[in-house]
């Protein structure tokens, strides 16, 4: 059995089998939203599910850096220090489907507080950048 990590893959390339492992247990996901120049962070956990079979990504809270029009904070959120607190609703996502453009910047995955573009790890095509949690490939 290998290492648990998160694999990312590019949708348009799932034909070819490009993809990448990054090993990480705990990362934060964070991207500013391409208008309203307001910043997001979500905390996620790799772990494996309750029969110890299958790799799976728990989201553990998320925050938005204040709001802006159409970016409301989730209901029950809280404000603390200038970042609207909450937890994600949907806590166990089969895969995050991550839209990239060449004109916003790119998503950042930080580990232990310190950030890295995505495409440190993987190009972008422009297109939908698929991340879930995953063992290393042998």
């Amino acid at each position: 059995m290998g290492s648990l990590g998160i694999c990312l893959s590019l949708v348009a390339g799932l034909q070819s089998g490009s993809m990448v492992f990054v090993p990480v247990t705990e990362f934060t996901l964070a991207w500013t939203h391409s208008i309203e120049k307001v910043r997001w962070e979500e905390d996620y956990v790799v772990q494996l599910d309750a029969a110890g079979a299958q790799p799976l990504l728990h989201a553990v809270q998320a925050r938005v850096r204040g709001s802006a029009a159409g970016m409301e904070p989730p209901s029950g959120a809280v404000l603390r220090q200038g970042w609207y607190h909450y937890v994600p609703a949907i806590q166990t996502p089969p895969e995050l489907r991550l839209t990239r453009s060449e004109f916003t910047p790119d998503y950042e995955v930080c580990v232990q507080g310190r950030c890295q573009s995505m495409a440190d790890w993987m190009i972008s095509d422009g297109g939908i950048t698929l991340l879930k949690a995953c063992r290393k490939p042998e």
